[in-house]
């Protein structure tokens, strides 16, 4: 008979971190006498970052004394109590090798039903002091597991833990983590896996991007279930260099390139809304300068179309649109990016403002070629005609839609500028020209544009009824960062050489953040230096465990000092336990 063996609650708090502040819940400690298990939580209890932890289908963390006993042996150490791993309830008797996805347990008046395996971030070695700890918890598997409250009660220590219910297919909760978290991922285990209906939604969304992964027609590594991502790997390695086929002056400011290989052969294909990075020789003394661009064109066309706007104080844009001709050779990565249609009927919004036209345009081309009847929404915001590039083109794809719809915004339209033909409406593309426009709720929406534009646009249509899950955004620098538990983290200013002496090492470039700055010995990983620089990251384990830092590896090489426990895709790199084993050009 498994028996709960401490009950363990604490209140969010903030802790010193790296010269951080992390505001976390994983503080718990034993409490005496009967406590009450609700819905949502224990009483007394509470999480620091609610969109990892608790909630409905993670009221309730599990873990075993068992496990406590085998990281005593591992660490030699005494002092793993219960709740230092910031566990609920401390059990013996209910091992994740056994416990399966759906058991259902009555523990004193409450019944609960597990959902899924404990989702590890660096906070689960916080406060024992063991930065390794998420990915160990993993690859010993040993997380412990998520429940669900289905009966309310009270629930004390020294209680009997009773099954009451088998969970479908049986699949035990250290099989549903290896599932998602270490290679293998094999296809009749993740339709078992998708089968059991306590399974929580954010594990079901996992297992089936690794299932569409498993059923796609096309070469598709990596873990999609942890990145959300499924596009085929680069065409190539590094950058090739590509000869400038053709130019266009767009509108005033707004420059195309349409690069072509240089030896002639044909481009390979591309996935419309993807974008390619330049190395040019912009810099002081033709010092290589590398930045990241939309294709504006159609997939399956010859050759790769940038658009580019020069910007008054922006180097490689001027210099683009000053030195750079037809018959010039530049270097040039391979199309890359998830900022991509999906397959399926709802309708198609392409939102998009300025020069942030060229991902979405290129959008338009692949849905007026492969589902010419599929309902599209065109919004454009523009200054006035001279600087709305794309106009006539864009026109013309619309004109070929049966159901396509568009609506055309000029914040200032000159004299020439004609209502009903050129733009459709003064003023701006706004929170309150969405609320106006009687769009589907039903849609996808794909946004393109300066930062604050995708922010107020985004929050409008999800207030408008796009499901959130549905509304996605292309920046033009740096993505936003993901710093789970960081209190206080903002906008730190632009990308910034590191404090102290230059490093000694190879040339990390980031080619989002437009920097290039020497590696410095002293960083425990690429992550480590990025943060350093000012650069936006994202993470979440840092341990090469959960793949939020996953990111594009534009050229170089670059050493692990851990093994990831399930690799990242070709062409990417994890961050967080990656060092530069030459000068290396991350999408970053």
């Amino acid at each position: 008979m498994a028996t709960l063996v401490s009950v363990n609650v604490g209140m969010p708090k903030d802790v010193p971190w790296k010269g951080r502040t992390v505001h976390t819940g994983a503080w718990k400690a034993p409490v005496t006498g009967p406590r009450m298990l609700r819905r949502l939580n224990i009483d007394g209890d509470g999480q620091g970052d609610t969109a990892g932890h608790g909630g409905e289908n993670r009221a309730v963390l599990v873990y075993q004394v068992a496990s406590y006993q085998h990281w005593a042996r591992e660490f030699g150490r005494d002092d793993l109590v219960p709740g230092v791993l910031g566990e609920n309830l401390t059990v013996d008797g209910l091992p994740d090798d056994e416990v399966c996805i759906g058991d259902r347990y009555r523990i004193g008046d409450a019944v609960v039903e597990v959902t899924q395996p404990r989702v590890t971030c660096y906070r689960a070695g916080l406060r024992i002091g063991e930065p390794r700890m998420a990915a160990l918890l993993v690859a010993h598997r040993r997380t412990g597991f998520y429940c669900r409250v289905l009966t309310e009660g009270e629930i004390e220590a020294g209680q009997d833990i009773v099954k009451i219910d088998d969970g479908p297919e049986r699949v035990t909760v250290a099989e549903m983590d290896a599932l998602l978290y270490l290679p293998g991922h094999s296809r009749d285990d993740l339709e078992r896996g998708l089968r059991i209906p306590a399974l929580s939604p954010g594990w079901r969304q996992s297992l089936q991007s690794l299932l569409d992964q498993a059923a796609g027609t096309t070469e598709a590594l990596g873990n999609s279930g942890l990145t959300g991502v499924t596009v085929p790997p680069p065409a190539w390695p590094g950058f090739r260099p590509m000869r400038v086929a053709a130019t266009h002056v767009e509108s005033q400011h707004v420059r195309s390139l349409l690069l072509a290989n240089a030896d002639g052969t044909p481009s390979p294909e591309w996935i419309a809304g993807q974008s390619i990075t330049l190395r040019l020789p912009a810099g002081p003394n033709r010092m290589p300068l590398v930045r990241n661009y939309s294709l504006s064109n159609a997939p399956g066309t010859s050759g790769y179309r940038i658009t580019v706007k020069q910007e008054p104080v922006g180097t490689v844009s001027t210099y683009i649109h000053e030195h750079l001709d037809v018959g010039d050779v530049v270097d040039v990565a391979a199309p890359r990016g998830s900022f991509c249609v999906t397959a399926g009927t709802e309708p198609i919004l392409l939102v998009s403002a300025g020069v942030g036209v060229t991902p979405v345009l290129s959008m338009l081309h692949h849905l007026q070629a492969t589902q010419p009847t599929r309902p599209v929404w065109w919004l454009h915001g523009a200054r006035n005609g001279d600087e709305h590039p794309f106009a006539a083109e864009t026109r013309a794809l619309l004109g070929a839609l049966p159901n396509g719809r568009a609506r055309v915004f000029y914040s200032r339209p000159s004299a020439t500028d004609r209502i009903g033909v050129d733009y459709d409406q003064q003023g701006h593309l706004d929170a309150e020209a969405v609320a106006t426009l009687s769009l589907p709720r039903d849609g996808s929406a794909y946004l393109c544009g300066p930062a604050s534009f995708m922010d107020q646009l985004g929050a409008a249509l999800k207030s408008y009824g796009l499901d959130a899950a549905n509304i996605h955004a292309e920046t033009f620098g740096a993505r936003s960062a993901i710093t789970p538990g960081i209190a206080g983290e903002g906008e730190s200013g632009p990308p910034h050489l590191p404090d102290g002496p230059a490093g000694p090492g190879p040339t990390i470039a980031f080619a989002r953040s437009a920097l290039s700055a020497p590696w410095g010995a002293a960083y425990g990983s690429i992550l480590e230096f990025a943060e350093a620089c000012g650069v936006p990251t994202r993470w979440s384990c840092r341990t090469g465990v959960c793949h939020t830092c996953e990111t594009g590896l534009l050229a170089g090489r670059v050493s692990y000092d851990l093994d990831p426990l399930d690799p990242p895709a070709p062409g990417n790199v994890l961050l967080c336990i990656a060092k530069p084993a030459e000068p290396i050009v991350l999408d970053l």
